[in-house]
């Protein structure tokens, strides 16, 4: 298994810069994503990776070996390409095997070699079958198994998932992290799907406008980011507007048009009277009846606008002085409060992150 680095890539077409100056490391056998909104510059790092672009400034390197200027049939890719890009005319063991033969394997092992990868995607009973034959997740699975079947030293998936239903999505996320771990490859894998990224990847990248705008594991980029853009652009989150009223250490207290709002932590260069956004994310918002014991701080009443079932969980939106605040929780865990209800919310002050105010924080592209 090999690192891969890339050091200040630039890419531009005519006067756009799709790539501004991105640096990244990717370990050895990490499931590595490139995630951002269309647009944003990550299909053109997944493609300067495999050898289809040449930036136009910076290094790509695998391991030590530079390949900036490497043609792509040199560079021990496989590629997965969200349309599949199977070859229609062929079988699926013949799909498999043609990677082999281009690179001067033998008829009797390129056969070896594509059964045994047919069946670690499951697929050796379809080895006969047309691509035509096969719904759209065996689809995918072949095409995984072609591009492994090479033995490559990164793995190449761009946007794998899109075309396929719901459900079908959450089965192959489990499946292509299971092919991937046991292949034991370096993978980079770009995406839109926010919650893709943060059930699969051992760390991301969140790409915004060509630049890097934040690196990490999913838990701490999704419960701490890095900024106001990364927070709205990783999940549903909730926006409280006020201004820093005292600190205590770490901890400051914010004065909304709703009240006084305790964050146990802020930073440090934010002092009294410097405007700000808190946030909070919606499973971490209590939805308390109107009456009843409740904690000491942070709870506030409010009114209910609406309550949506969504199965495993059920969503209320309350009214709380001018912000529209969403709470979701178990529906065995709301209280029976229907639109125009009185209630009450508890927000912790663990949960609660604060940011210096910016015009436009959160993402209008998703």
């Amino acid at each position: 298994m090999l690192p891969l680095r890339l050091e200040h890539i630039t890419k531009r077409f005519g006067s756009v810069t799709a790539v501004d100056d991105v640096s990244l490391a990717v370990e050895p056998g990490e499931l590595f994503f490139l995630l951002g909104p269309s647009g944003c510059g990550k299909t053109t790092l997944l493609r300067i990776i495999a050898g289809f672009y040449e930036p136009d400034a910076g290094r790509v390197l695998f391991g030590e070996t530079d390949v900036t200027t490497l043609p792509p049939h040199r560079r021990r890719c496989g590629m997965v390409f969200q349309n599949y890009a199977l070859w229609p005319h062929m079988s699926v063991l013949e799909n498999l095997a043609f990677g082999l033969a281009v690179r001067g394997i033998g008829k009797a092992e390129r056969r070896r070699r594509a059964m045994a990868m047919l069946e670690v995607v499951q697929m050796a009973e379809y080895a006969r079958r047309r691509p035509t034959q096969l719904s759209g997740g065996q689809q995918q699975r072949v095409a995984l198994a072609r591009a492994l079947v090479i033995e490559p030293d990164f793995l190449l998936l761009d946007e794998p998932l899109s075309n396929l239903d719901a459900k079908l999505r959450l089965q192959m996320r489990h499946e292509i992290r299971r092919i991937q771990r046991s292949a034991h490859v370096t993978s980079i894998y770009v995406t839109h799907d926010q919650d893709e990224a943060l059930a699969m990847a051992d760390r991301l990248a969140v790409v915004r406008q060509g630049r890097i705008e934040a690196v990490g594991n999913p838990r701490d980029l999704y419960l701490d980011p890095p900024s106001l853009w990364v927070a709205g652009f990783l999940g549903a989150t909730n926006l409280l507007e006020g201004r820093i009223a005292r600190r205590d250490g770490a901890a400051a207290m914010i004065e909304a048009d709703f009240g006084a709002l305790a964050a146990a932590r802020a930073p440090a260069d934010l002092g009294p009277g410097a405007p700000v956004t808190a946030i909070v994310r919606p499973e971490a918002v209590r939805l308390l009846g109107p009456q009843g014991p409740a904690p000491a701080a942070n709870v506030y009443p409010v009114t209910v606008e609406s309550r949506t079932f969504q199965g495993e969980t059920e969503q209320a939106r309350v009214r709380l002085g001018a912000a529209q605040v969403t709470v979701s929780d178990r529906p065995t865990a709301l209280p029976p409060v229907g639109p125009g209800g009185a209630a009450r919310i508890h927000i912790p002050a663990e949960a609660v992150r604060v940011y210096a105010r910016e015009p436009a924080p959160i993402p209008a592209e998703v």
